[in-house]
């Protein structure tokens, strides 16, 4: 046990040592980065997501096969292969596939956090897509998932999908987890909301909220002054005295923002009853389609795979290239995680001999 005790201090020693070197390494390269950051950062990645859901259906069934059939099956998918493949050269050569018009399904997602962080990549998606995309016969897919966070944030998310819809194109938002708050006001730009049967839909409203230090610095004789040009400049502190007046504005301007939020979920959605959905509730999957904050149960899966029946589904996302202190700090972090678990491990291990 004492040499279990020794070892782990040694270990705590040695990571100490380690990760203080990462964050200074991290903040030099930062630094020399910073001004080299570029559109040049990131690529945008192309799948077609037809060929994602065949090749796992033709894994099982192949499994499912005799060793026999296998072989038979698998000589046989070899020239179906060939021959699609064939097909789809002489097509792009021809011009065929453009001038007939097929249905083409481009597939984006959104993982939002507080600050909307998905949304630069969201930006050059949509602006890639729009770029190639016909009104006349394509369609956009938003998978989305988020609770919502800062207001400027989440409605610049949402402008974004805005692009989308004033270009003509049909807009379908699937929800398999939550849209909530910010993340259903990006939801309801869309021509259609389909979510998965216990997503969670809805909290249309807004809340703030902040500590305050005064009574804390005042009772060890720390004065914090705020000096501000403009009335209204200042409301509420998180040190300074905050007044009646200020909390009365504050309040002005939360309902100023929620008025704002109603307005636009409305013109979106103006089969919704506003009035009855917009106090900050939240409503599971089935409970939303009963008071129409969606339009259909179906998971993402299931309407992308009905898609492929028809259309080429093609999944569009930009990821920006990470920088090396953040990929430092990527590998510190799992170098981390796999330590702790293994010295937790064999203090386990030896409580248990």
């Amino acid at each position: 046990m004492e040499f279990l005790t020794e070892f782990g201090l040694f270990v705590a020693k040695a990571v100490t040592l380690v990760v203080a070197l990462v964050v200074v390494i991290s903040v030099v390269m930062s630094a020399a980065q910073r001004d080299k950051e570029d559109d040049s950062e990131g690529e945008l990645r192309v799948r077609k997501l037809n060929e994602k859901y065949r090749k796992l259906k033709e894994s099982l069934h192949a499994r499912l096969l005799s060793e026999h059939e296998r072989k038979a099956w698998s000589k046989k998918h070899k020239k179906e292969e060939k021959a699609r493949a064939k097909a789809e050269k002489e097509k792009l050569k021809a011009g065929e596939e453009q001038a007939e018009g097929k249905k083409r399904v481009f597939v984006l997602d959104f993982d939002g956090d507080i600050k909307a962080s998905d949304t630069d990549p969201l930006r050059r998606a949509v602006t890639a897509v729009l770029s190639v995309a016909n009104p006349a016969t394509d369609e956009v897919v938003i998978r989305l998932e988020s609770g919502g966070g800062l207001v400027h944030s989440y409605g610049l998310a949402a402008a974004q999908l805005d692009r989308i819809r004033s270009k003509g194109l049909h807009l379908t938002a699937c929800v398999d987890k939550v849209a909530a708050s910010g993340g259903y006001m990006m939801a309801c730009v869309a021509d259609r909301i389909v979510a998965s049967p216990f997503a969670i839909l809805g909290s249309i409203g807004v809340v703030a909220q902040l500590p305050n230090f005064h009574r804390f610095l005042k009772k060890n004789d720390v004065d914090f002054e705020v000096l501000t040009a403009g009335e209204h400049k200042r409301t509420l502190t998180v040190f300074g005295e905050n007044t009646d007046k200020g909390r009365q504005k504050f309040l002005e301007d939360l309902e100023d923002t929620h008025v704002l939020f109603k307005e636009y979920v409305s013109e979106r959605r103006p089969g919704l009853d506003i009035s009855a959905v917009a106090n900050g509730d939240i409503w599971f999957g089935r409970r939303a389609l009963d008071v129409n904050l969606v339009d259909e149960i179906k998971t993402s899966d299931e309407y992308l795979i009905e898609a492929c029946e028809s259309a080429d589904v093609i999944s569009v996302t930009y990821q920006r290239k990470r920088t090396l202190p953040e990929k430092l700090g990527l590998a510190t972090s799992a170098a981390l995680e796999h330590t702790v678990w293994k010295v937790l491990s064999a203090f386990r291990n030896q409580k248990i001999q």
